[in-house]
């Protein structure tokens, strides 16, 4: 009985692990799943300033999408298609945030170049990204852009592109994680899920 009791834990002890982890690889990242908190950490605003996260989704429902940082074009992109869907997601009473290693001075620059209206945050350690389970080792040739981008302050890890849609009390109502970081979730089809959680 002893044996069990100690295998189970065991086990509870390495899927809390492998979300406080860096993956080996984008295929091999352990996410958060749909029911389960998003956990309460203090990220950066553009203007340095200290923010939980938590506190910002009590504001209301959130959409929660982690990026690669401002410097990827694929996430520039994205990040201007949400823009355009903006108004939509605000109409269904949802409010966009997004996140990347940048640091936030970095994030200013961003949301000029992509006429991004939404909140911008900095999770350049990436304690948000490990914690959800999306962060993965980055290939040697993005570590000196990342280290540049982040102030020096990434260590060498990606998140994988992901949308967490986040009620009030940080409980995930949906999720779409891409470990190919050229697929996005089309503005469109993340309206018809918002519409259809409603």
């Amino acid at each position: 009985m002893k044996k069990v009791l100690f295998m189970l834990c065991l086990a509870f002890t390495s899927v809390g692990n492998a979300q406080n982890a860096i993956a080996n690889s984008a295929i091999d990242i352990a996410p958060l799943l749909i029911g389960e908190k998003i956990p309460n950490i203090t990220l950066k605003t553009p203007d340095n300033t200290d923010v939980n996260i938590s506190d910002l989704f009590k504001n209301k429902k959130t959409v929660l999408v982690f990026y690669r940082g401002g410097w990827c074009p694929y996430c520039n992109a994205h990040l201007q298609a949400m823009a355009e869907a903006e108004k939509q997601i605000l109409e269904l009473g949802y409010q966009v945030i997004a996140v990347s290693p940048d640091a936030p001075e970095n994030l200013k620059i961003t949301a000029e170049k992509e006429k991004v209206k939404y909140t911008l945050l900095s999770d350049s350690t990436g304690e948000l990204m490990k914690a959800a389970g999306i962060a993965f080792k980055a290939p040697e040739k993005y570590k000196s852009i990342l280290k540049v981008n982040s102030k020096g302050s990434n260590k060498g890890f990606l998140p994988v592109p992901s949308i967490f849609v986040v009620n009030s009390d940080s409980n995930i109502l949906f999720e779409y994680i891409a470990p190919n970081f050229k697929h996005r979730i089309m503005p469109e089809l993340l309206v018809s899920v918002l519409k259809n959680l409603k």
